[in-house]
Parts: C-alpha cells; sequence; structure tokens
C-alpha cells in the first residue's frame, strides 16, 4: 500500500506537471494582467478562456450566448475532472432541488447528500469598473493549477461558473485606456459612448425584466438552467477611506423573502470577512459602511434573494491607474461593521486582485463546508415557497404594522407590559388578538395566483411582461379551453401563474405593490436615503390586467414550455384614404417608427 507521504509526493509531482502544462497569465497577454497601466480587452481574454480550456481538464468552456454586439458571452465551468464528467447529472440535483416540486424530505436529503454545491462568480457588469475582469483572469488560473488540500477539497465539493457579463463594455474600455501610447495618459473617462448597448451602467437594474441580450442569458443560467445557491457579483469602488464592502447589507430587506436566503447571506459575508482579515487584508466593511441594502430586484445579486439564493455584491477601490486610500479619521476604530481600519497607502491593482482572490476563495471555501446544507436550504426554501402559495397565507408588510399600532391605540394592553418589560426589552407588547383581527382578515390574504384574461387590448405587452417571468424562472400556464373562477369566466388563451412555487417571492413582488419599510435615522426621525428603487412593480409598469385569486382554483391549462410569441398583426381595407392605428397597443409605436423610417407620413 502507498504511504501518506509518498501518495501525497505523488499528488504534487502530478500538480506540478499539470500546472507547468498550463500558460499563465503573465505569457498570454501583452502585459501581466492586474499590473498597473494595463487593461487586457474582451478579445485577449476570450483567447486565454480557449486556451486554458484545451490545457486543463478541471475547467469546461461553454458558450452561453451572444452579447448585444454579438460577442459571444463565456463561462468557465470549474470543478474537479470527476465532477466535470458527470455535469448534466450535478446540474440536474442542483435544478429539482431549487425547483422543489414533487420531492419529499427524504428525496431531497438524498439528493443533498450526492450534489455538489454550485457557485456563480462574474466580472464586468460594469465595464468601467475594471478590476473584475482583470482579477477574474488570475484567479481561474490559480483555480486551475494550484494543488494544495483545500484547493483540491474545494475543486471536489463545488462547480464555480466563472462568467463574463458585458463582453462589449470590456473591449471598449480597455481598449480605450490603451489606446494612449503614454500610460500616465491613459484614461477611461472620456468615452464618448455607453459602455453597454442601450443602457450603460443600468445594466445592473435589468434582471427582472431582461430587456438586454446579457442580461437574458446570464438569468437563463442562474434560473433555467444552473440554479446556483450562491450569485456572487463584483463590483467598484469601495468606500472612501477603506477597500472594500462586503455583506451583510444594511436592512430593509424584502418582506417576500424567505429568511433563511438572509441568515445565510450574513454567515457567507462574515466567512469573507474573516478570511480577509486572516489573512492580514485590512480595510473591509459591512452594513452601516455603505447604503447598500436588499430591497430591490433589478439587480444581478438582489434578484437572487427572490429566487431562494444568495446573493453576493462587493464594492472594491482600485485600476489600473495607481491611487490611494484616503484618510478618514472616523473610520479608524474598529467596530462590528469595520472590524479591520486600514491606514492610508498608495494602492495598485495588483493589491485589488489579491482581495479580490481572498474573497473568491472565501466564497468558495463557505460552499465546500456547506455543501450539504446550501443544497438542503435552497429545497426547503423552495418547498417553504410553494407551501405557503398553497394555502391561505399572508405576509406582513409596513402598512400592516401601522394598523396594528393603530388598533392597539384603543385595545386594552398586553399584561406584561410595564417596568420589567421595558427593562428586559419587552416594551410595547399589545393586546395579541389584534394579530388576528387585523393582520390576518380574509380579503388581507396573499394570492394562491393570478389570471391574465387573453381578451385584453394589448396581448403584445402581456406577453413581454410574461417573458419577464420565464425569463427569470417562473412557470407560467396557459388555458386550453374556456374556464371558471368564482363569478368570473376567462376566455380561453388565458395565461395563469400560480403562486405554489419555488419563485414565489419573485411572482409576488412583480404583481403586487411594494411597501417600503419606514427606515428612519432613529424612531421619529428623519427617512434614510433608500438605496435604490423602492417601487417597481412589474404588472402596474405595463399596464397588465390580471385577476388576484384568493383561494384554491383550478383551470384547465398547460405549461408554457418557452418565451411567448406574438401573432403577427394584419392591415385591414384598401388604405386609400389611409389607415388608423391605435394606441391600445404599445407596440403601434414601433409600427410608427417604421413606417416613418420608411418614408410614409404618419
Amino acid at each position: 500500500a502507498m504511504t501518506g507521504a509518498a501518495l501525497a509526493l505523488v499528488m504534487i509531482m502530478g500538480g506540478g506537471a499539470h500546472a507547468a502544462s498550463i500558460t499563465p497569465p503573465s505569457e498570454a497577454f501583452a502585459q501581466n494582467p492586474g499590473s498597473d497601466y494595463f487593461l487586457a480587452d474582451y478579445t485577449a481574454y476570450e483567447a486565454y478562456l480557449k486556451t486554458l480550456a484545451s490545457q486543463s481538464d478541471r475547467m469546461k468552456l461553454v458558450d452561453f450566448g451572444k452579447s448585444e454586439e454579438g460577442r459571444t458571452q463565456w463561462m468557465a465551468v470549474v470543478s474537479s475532472p470527476a465532477n466535470l464528467a458527470k455535469l448534466d447529472h450535478y446540474k440536474s440535483i442542483s435544478k429539482r432541488l431549487a425547483k422543489a416540486e414533487g420531492l419529499s424530505k427524504e428525496e431531497a436529503a438524498k439528493l443533498a447528500a450526492e450534489g455538489k454545491a454550485v457557485v456563480w462568480i462574474d466580472a464586468g457588469l460594469h465595464a468601467t469598473e475594471t478590476v473584475t475582469s482583470q482579477g477574474q483572469i488570475q484567479v481561474l488560473y490559480r483555480m486551475l493549477t494550484m494543488n494544495d488540500p483545500e484547493t483540491l477539497r474545494m475543486l471536489d465539493d463545488v462547480i464555480i461558473l466563472f462568467a463574463h457579463d458585458n463582453p462589449d463594455g470590456m473591449e471598449l474600455v480597455s481598449d480605450w485606456y490603451m489606446r494612449n501610447p503614454d500610460p500616465k495618459k491613459r484614461e477611461f473617462n472620456s468615452i464618448p459612448r455607453l459602455y453597454q448597448k442601450y443602457v450603460g451602467h443600468d445594466n445592473n437594474r435589468d434582471s427582472y425584466m431582461s430587456q438586454m441580450a446579457e442580461t437574458t442569458n446570464v438569468n437563463k443560467q442562474l434560473f433555467r438552467e444552473w440554479y446556483p445557491q450562491i450569485i456572487f457579483n463584483q463590483h467598484q469602488t469601495g468606500p472612501t477611506g477603506m477597500v472594500v464592502f462586503v455583506p451583510p447589507f444594511r436592512d430593509p430587506f424584502n418582506y417576500n423573502y424567505d429568511p433563511l436566503v438572509m441568515t445565510t447571506l450574513q454567515e457567507v459575508g462574515m466567512a469573507m470577512h474573516s478570511r480577509l482579515v486572516a489573512e492580514d487584508k485590512p480595510g473591509s466593511g459591512a452594513r452601516s459602511a455603505a447604503s447598500y441594502s436588499t430591497w430591490h430586484n433589478g439587480m444581478e445579486r438582489s434578484i437572487a434573494y427572490f429566487h431562494n439564493a444568495v446573493g453576493l455584491l462587493t464594492e472594491i477601490i482600485g485600476g489600473p491607474t495607481p491611487e490611494s486610500v484616503k484618510l478618514v479619521p472616523n473610520l479608524q476604530l474598529p467596530n462590528g461593521d469595520r472590524p479591520m481600519p486600514i491606514e492610508p497607502q498608495p494602492w495598485h491593482l495588483a493589491q485589488t486582485v489579491e482581495y479580490q482572490w481572498t474573497m473568491d476563495r472565501a466564497v468558495i471555501d463557505y460552499a465546500s463546508r456547506n455543501r450539504e446544507r446550501l443544497l438542503a436550504n435552497i429545497y426547503k426554501m423552495g418547498a417553504n415557497s410553494i407551501e405557503r402559495g398553497s394555502k391561505d397565507s399572508w405576509t406582513m408588510t409596513p402598512t400592516k404594522v401601522d394598523a396594528m399600532n393603530e388598533a392597539a391605540k384603543t385595545a386594552k394592553p398586553a399584561a406584561e407590559d410595564g417596568m420589567m418589560a421595558a427593562f428586559f426589552g419587552r416594551a410595547g407588547a399589545v393586546d395579541p388578538t389584534i394579530y388576528k383581527t387585523v393582520v390576518q382578515t380574509p380579503e388581507s390574504r396573499d394570492p394562491r395566483g393570478y389570471i391574465i384574461p387573453s381578451d385584453q387590448a394589448d396581448m403584445p405587452t402581456v406577453a413581454a411582461f410574461l417573458n419577464a417571468l420565464i425569463k427569470s424562472g417562473v412557470d407560467v400556464d396557459k388555458a386550453t379551453k374556456a374556464f371558471k373562477v368564482g363569478d368570473k369566466t376567462y376566455p380561453a388563451g388565458s395565461y395563469v401563474v400560480k403562486a405554489a412555487q419555488a419563485y414565489r417571492p419573485h411572482i409576488l413582488d412583480m404583481f403586487e405593490p411594494q411597501d417600503h419599510p419606514h427606515d428612519t435615522e432613529y424612531p421619529g426621525g428623519p427617512p434614510k436615503a433608500p438605496y435604490d428603487i423602492t417601487g417597481y412593480t412589474l404588472a402596474y409598469q405595463m399596464g397588465i390586467k390580471f385577476d388576484r385569486i384568493l383561494d384554491g382554483f383550478e383551470a384547465p391549462t398547460e405549461r408554457v414550455p418557452d418565451l411567448i410569441g406574438v401573432t403577427p398583426g394584419a392591415i385591414k381595407g384598401s388604405g386609400k384614404a389611409g389607415w388608423l392605428i391605435s394606441h391600445e397597443t404599445n407596440r403601434s409605436f414601433t409600427l410608427t417608427a417604421r413606417l416613418l423610417k420608411a418614408g410614409a407620413p404618419v
């Protein structure tokens, strides 16, 4: 039998040979990505991915769609060779657990024990935030060549999806920066066009709508193909006087989430902080260190929460042009949100890349050590959603809290109210019957589902709305014949979105009005500025006519298999005197634009 020492020697020697056969970034690019005054563009990045895929048995390169300008979006799937040989099997386990349909607890536990954690780590969403793409190159190389026990454990336990969000932006920004032969004059602040076609920086507000090709491609991988339990979306820049913002985030979080996704988010975030501190990398901050919250559905990391996945956002300083960490005296004293302050100092891109490596490593390590828990928990959250959508349920909102407080003014106080209750933090208790009489009224129940009649004027916009849901993994059904629910009859072709599915939080967030919490500086004080949009109900924004169904119901439907097409319109009449174009349909404006382009008077 081979001794442990001999086996370790074989592993090291084998690993060394493997690493030696893989081209390092320093040899593949004009300069080493991460060095000062240099940015690799997407053409070079793409070529390097293909080189790595041809040299490593730890990586499979996947084309997951075209960008708006026609470039290929690539995803490097990294794991052990044994796992890569069974990718379809592990993808199937990930999907079954995330969707949770038809799975018993016992079956789910067996799948969680067998499956592999899936982690998405992307780069380049905001192209002028250049460090994420340059750093990803170095992270990939290290994951493919390192053979220490921790790396091998990670590769055995986790399937990592290293993806690029914005190829067009990386090409534009990098080429613009490198166009100047004098390194000291390189910059990208003067780029005269958006770095992402049509939307620029707001490509990270498109997640629930999926208007852009890139968003559609990403959402397909996240919620229709791979169902990762952790989604890590990397940004910059960090707060002044610090290096990086790392979760957890400040309140409020959206009340539609399963609370388990928020507690897990805090675990992962603190694991990242702990690893930075353990590796003597100061300057990380959480919560009060920045304004980021977890309310809005439009961002890549935040749409994750509505799909029972942990969404991570980091914001880090750095760039190809050296800068410095500023001195903010009030940030020099450590606290729970800023455990290890950093001294003012010069800062280089290579340092940022090392921080990015540590944070990526912390996330993958967490997924490895908690592989079975992550898989079991995403099933648990999906099953919770299905259960809540299958029975009478109520969602607590700020308006309902206000109603309870108002009702308490005329109700008898709770018995435990008093000096001792206040001392032990129990002040404010009110008559418990208020919960039933104010919150859990029959009319305030959550819908069991939504019906969208097929006889409304603007069905092309209905299709666009439903396609946004489908692109984010929501199951949509279509009536095969007319049916009746309550006193109302719906025609054939009407659409049904049942709440009893794993992505119920997303469904409620797209149909129900947002009720943003009273987030104030102190009780009775001025409101804190929200981080982003607080109200965005897509069904309202698009003018969709739908009915909220509060009781359980059945309908003769079939599952919509993929994106919904629109039946072409028709031109009626001879047109001798002209035509009338109705404004009832949003696409009438598209038709008008096409007629004007063709030179027709409109």
